[in-house]
């Protein structure tokens, strides 16, 4: 069963991130009607929320978009950037409702931020704990019980980001439309193309919580064996 479970999680990744590969092709290849960059949308939203201390930065890679409250920066990919695709301006918008989130102190972005420390301890090392859990189980089950915690912690992250990415989509197209950076006949693909970026974390957050599952299954099969 646990098997199947895995399988089905790694196929349903699969063709999600195939989704948002064939989608961001697709838009990339449809030029916004008003013409703009990535950068010049990123920045006009950013002007137009009030927000002046956030820059626009170039970063190389594909899909490698992020906004980063630490150093005040939207970071954008070359192709997005220097793109005039619908694509692009999703992107960038989407990025940008990170920003506003920040400025606004939008709760659960607060709670995701106040996570970070603790998921970046938690990541760096629950990998090694949870091995050395399954090796030792039969002496020390407690090193099992504290990569579980671990792990939860990892999973618990995957699901507070959620919310955060599909309301800075949200507000990504409201802006996109009431702005008329975006045609309104254009709306459709920068829903498209945000929805099927939103499905990625889905896709993560659910296969966190398989994995979580099936380790929380193992533990508890080795204290029943020991009762």
């Amino acid at each position: 069963m646990s098997i199947l479970l895995f399988i089905g999680i790694a196929l349903v990744s699969y063709l999600v991130q195939a989704n948002l590969k064939a989608k961001m092709n697709k838009y990339s290849r449809q030029l916004l009607a008003s013409g703009l960059t990535g950068r010049e949308v990123a920045e006009r939203m950013l002007r137009e929320n009030g927000i002046y201390n956030v820059s626009v930065t170039c970063t190389p890679g594909f899909l490698t978009d992020h906004y980063n409250p630490t150093t005040a920066t939207v970071n954008l990919s070359e192709a997005v950037y220097h793109g005039r695709s619908v694509a692009s301006a999703a992107v960038a918008a989407h990025e940008c409702g990170h920003a506003v989130q920040h400025a606004t102190a939008y709760g659960p972005l607060t709670l995701r931020s106040a996570l970070v420390p603790a998921v970046t301890f938690a990541s760096s090392i629950v990998s090694w704990v949870l091995l050395a859990g399954i090796l030792l189980i039969e002496v020390v089950p407690q090193i099992m019980l504290g990569g579980i915690i671990l792990f939860a912690l990892t999973t618990l992250f995957s699901f507070v980001t959620l919310p955060v990415e599909i309301d800075a989509s949200r507000r990504a197209t409201r802006w996109l439309e009431a702005s008329g950076v975006a045609a309104p006949y254009e709306k459709q693909a920068v829903v498209s193309a945000l929805s099927s970026a939103a499905y990625t974390y889905v896709a993560a957050a659910l296969s966190s919580l398989a994995t979580l599952i099936y380790y929380v299954l193992q533990f508890m099969a080795h204290s029943s064996s020991d009762d």
